[in-house]
C-alpha cells in the first residue's frame, strides 16, 4: 500500500495534469464560446480595475457595463477613457450596489481596497452574482472562510486574480514540477523587491468634495480622513490593507504553495519591521517568513520594498528545489538547473491575465465553477498564508497551526487577529 505522502502525491500529479488539460481546453474554447450568452460585468475600483475592465472588454461576447468608483474624478476619467475604447458605451457609478441592482449582469469584478474584497464579492454572491475578486481575496483570515461558503451556498464561480495561475507557461512549468523534473521538491523560496519611497506623516484633513469618504471606508470601523492614505498608501495600514505581504507577497506566494502541493502550513515563523523610513507605514518594509508544512515541506518569502536588488537581482522570483535540481519562476517564464546548478531548459511566455479573464467567463457560461484556475478556496488557501505571516510579525510569535484547515492552536491573541471589528451594519454575512 502507497503511504499517505506517495498518495497525496500522486493525487497532486493527476489533479494537476487534469487542471492543465482544462486550462488547455478552455482557453482554446474562448472563442468558440462568443457565440454563446454575452456576458455583463461591472468593475469595481478605478486603479487596478482600469486594466481589468479593460482585459475584460476585449474579451469575445464580453461586456462591461459599468465601472465604479468613490472618486467622481477618477471615475469620469476611467468611464471616457474605457467608453473610447470599447464597443459599448460604460455607465459610472460610485456605489457598487448599483450595479449588483442590475439583474442584466453577470459578475462583479472587485478591484477596490483589500478591506472591500470579501464583503463586496459576499455581496455580490448574495445578490446571485458571480464575482473575480483581486488579491488578496480578503483582509482577516475569517472574511476568507465567509467567501468560500458564500460562493458555496449560492453556487457561483468566486476567482481570485492571481492570474499567473492561467498562464499556459507557469503551468508548464508546474506539470514539470510534479513530474519530478527536479526530483523531490522539498523547498520553495518567494521574494519580492521594489524601490518604494516614504509616505511621509499624514494629518488630518478635510474631505475632498470628490472623494465619497463613507463609501469608501466601508466596513471598515471610521477613522478621521488623512492626507497621506488615498489612494494608494493605505496598503502600509493594517485597518485597510495588510502590506506588502498581501500586496504582492501573495502572488509569489501562491506559486511556491502550488508548486509544492501543500495546502494549510504548522507552523509560521516571522521577522521583520520598518527599517527605511520613520514615517506613517505600519506594516513592514523589510520582511522574512517562513512557512512549514507536513511532509517536510518549506516556503519562505523575502520582502524589500525600500530595495530593488531582490534574490538573484530581481524584483519577482520564486524558486523549487529538489533533490535533482532547481526550477525558478520570473513573471512569465521559468529556467530549469540541473543539481550541478547547470542550466538545462529555459521558457518565456506571458503573464497570463487574458487567458485567466477568459477562465473565469468560460466558468460563467458553463455554470461550472470546477473550471476555474484559482477557485476561491484554492485563493483562500495562498491569502491564509499572507494573513498567518502578518499575524506572527504583529504578535511577535511563532505560530503553530492546525495543517487541516490553518488556524492557529494554542495562542489566543493571535486568533483575535483571525477577524476584525466592523462598522454596524457592514458586517459581512452569508
Amino acid at each position: 500500500m502507497n503511504s499517505p505522502s506517495e498518495s497525496r502525491r500522486a493525487f497532486l500529479h493527476t489533479g494537476t495534469a487534469a487542471s492543465l488539460a482544462t486550462a488547455m481546453f478552455v482557453t482554446s474554447d474562448a472563442v468558440a464560446d462568443e457565440s454563446q450568452e454575452r456576458i455583463v460585468v461591472g468593475v469595481m475600483g478605478a486603479s487596478r480595475g482600469s486594466a481589468l475592465a479593460e482585459v475584460f472588454g476585449r474579451l469575445p461576447g464580453v461586456e462591461v457595463r459599468y465601472v465604479c468608483d468613490v472618486d467622481s474624478n477618477r471615475l469620469k476619467a476611467l468611464q471616457e477613457s474605457l467608453s473610447a475604447k470599447l464597443e459599448t458605451p460604460v455607465q459610472g457609478v460610485s456605489d457598487f450596489r448599483r450595479i449588483l441592482d442590475d439583474s442584466a449582469v453577470h459578475a462583479l469584478i472587485c478591484a477596490a481596497p483589500n478591506h472591500w474584497h470579501a464583503p463586496a464579492s459576499i455581496l455580490a454572491c448574495s445578490a446571485g452574482k458571480h464575482a473575480y475578486v483581486e488579491k488578496p481575496c480578503s483582509h482577516t483570515p475569517n472574511e476568507g472562510e465567509l467567501l468560500i461558503q458564500a460562493a458555496r451556498q449560492h453556487k457561483r464561480c468566486v476567482q481570485m486574480g492571481n492570474q499567473r495561475r492561467s498562464s499556459p507557461t507557469i503551468r508548464e512549468a508546474m506539470q514539470l514540477l510534479q513530474d519530478k523534473t527536479i526530483g523531490n521538491v522539498y523547498y520553495s523560496r518567494s521574494w519580492y523587491a521594489a524601490n518604494r519611497g516614504t509616505i511621509g506623516k499624514g494629518t488630518p484633513a478635510p474631505v475632498p468634495p470628490h472623494v465619497d469618504y463613507e463609501l469608501w471606508q466601508g466596513p471598515a470601523p471610521r477613522q478621521p480622513f488623512t492626507s497621506n492614505r488615498l489612494h494608494y498608501n493605505w496598503h502600509w495600514v493594517w485597518h485597510y490593507g495588510n502590506g506588502e505581504l498581501g500586496n504582492n507577497g501573495i502572488h509569489s506566494i501562491d506559486l511556491s504553495r502550488w508548486g509544492l502541493g501543500v495546502d494549510y502550513p504548522t507552523r509560521v515563523v516571522s521577522s521583520g519591521g520598518r527599517y527605511a523610513f520613520d514615517d506613517d507605514q505600519q506594516t513592514a518594509d523589510t520582511h522574512v517568513v517562513s512557512f512549514e508544512f507536513p511532509d517536510k515541506r518549506q516556503i519562505t518569502w523575502e520582502c524589500l520594498s525600500c530595495n530593488r536588488d531582490g534574490m538573484d537581482g530581481t524584483g519577482f522570483g520564486v524558486s523549487f528545489h529538489g533533490d535533482r535540481g532547481t526550477l525558478k519562476l520570473n513573471d512569465t517564464g521559468y529556467t530549469v538547473l540541473d543539481e550541478k546548478g547547470r542550466e538545462v531548459r529555459k521558457k518565456e511566455g506571458s503573464d497570463g491575465m487574458r487567458a485567466h479573464a477568459e477562465n473565469f467567463i468560460t466558468a460563467i457560461r458553463r455554470n461550472n465553477p470546477t473550471l476555474l484556475n484559482s477557485e476561491i478556496e484554492e485563493g483562500h488557501k495562498s491569502t491564509l498564508l499572507c494573513h498567518l505571516g502578518n499575524i506572527a510579525h504583529r504578535t511577535g510569535d511563532s505560530l503553530k497551526c492546525d495543517a487541516a484547515n490553518g488556524q492557529i492552536q494554542d495562542n489566543a491573541d493571535a486568533m483575535k487577529l483571525w477577524t476584525r471589528d466592523y462598522e454596524a451594519g457592514w458586517e459581512p454575512r452569508v
